[in-house]
């Protein structure tokens, strides 16, 4: 039994519908859609062609063409670094960049750096550690703890400036991490115990200081007291004399001395009274 033959309206039924086939598969491959937040670049038998194709539908030869789609939205990347500090101590940190790509740039990146995986690893990773060596001999290892925001500040200008020639644009920076040597930790330890400690000292000192002043201010006081008690007695030392005269002479006479003595007082016809015991005592103590 023979094998049936297509008819030749079949076979160019079949040649038809492989040509359609064709046509449309080559049509849509000559198409390609960029969407926001992407930029692509165009490569013709392994050239990459000038002109960064942005948001929007864009033609390209079909068969003979590749379209390499760039992430151009906000990337993040944390990134290492050492350095030295200006007092030669060893200092470690860790930067969170966040970055994107230039999208009119992305031409110039392909074929440069390639992937964006590249550019992260050949060209952030690098520039990070290079920045961070700018910014950090700059200053002492205590400056970095006591001044950190000017070095950061200063880390961003060095970035920025050195991944702006790369077609990477740094958006922010934030320090993760900044570490010293232990020696230095230890060092920077002690030194805040010394401090407190002296800060103690000088508080120990001015309390001390206080208190003397204030036993200065007593003393002072007391000499003023006496002084003004002597004085007084000075002032009234005549009258001391004439009373102690007659104390002993009541006791030479073998008399009883009165209890209650009237004198006459400084102003003529006004008497006042005197307890003479009390005025015994006063005599006598001023012997």
């Amino acid at each position: 039994m023979k094998n049936a033959q297509p008819s030749p309206q079949n076979l160019q039924s079949i040649i038809i519908g492989a040509i359609l086939a064709a046509i449309a598969i080559i049509g849509f491959s000559s198409f390609v859609v960029i969407s926001p937040g992407q930029a692509g670049v165009i490569s013709i038998l392994g050239k990459a062609r000038d002109g960064a194709l942005l948001e929007g539908i864009h033609f390209k030869p079909p068969l003979v063409s590749v379209v390499d789609v760039y992430d151009v939205t906000v990337q993040k990347f944390e990134v290492p670094a050492q350095s030295s500090t200006k007092d030669l101590q060893d200092l470690t940190g860790r930067f969170a960049i966040n970055f994107r790509l230039d999208p009119t740039r992305v031409v110039e990146i392909r074929r440069t750096q390639g992937t964006l995986q590249n550019i992260v690893s050949k060209v952030i990773a690098p520039q990070t550690q290079e920045a961070f060596k700018i910014a950090a001999a700059r200053r002492t290892a205590e400056e970095s703890i006591t001044k950190r925001t000017e070095l950061k500040q200063d880390f961003d200008v060095a970035l920025q400036t050195r991944l702006e020639k790369y077609g990477v644009i740094v958006l922010d920076t934030s320090v993760v991490d900044l570490n010293f040597s232990r020696e230095f930790a230890k060092a920077v330890e002690e030194k805040q115990i010394a401090e407190q400690r002296a800060r103690r000292a000088v508080y120990v000192a001015q309390e001390a200081e206080q208190e003397a002043q204030a036993e200065i201010n007593r003393a002072r006081g007391k000499a003023e007291a006496q002084k003004l008690l002597a004085e007084t007695l000075k002032s009234q030392g005549g009258r001391l004399v004439l009373q102690k005269e007659a104390i002993q002479a009541w006791r030479e006479g073998g008399a009883q001395m009165p209890k209650v003595l009237m004198l006459g007082s400084e102003s003529p016809g006004i008497p006042f009274l005197f307890n003479l015991q009390d005025v015994e005592d006063e005599a006598l103590s001023g012997r």
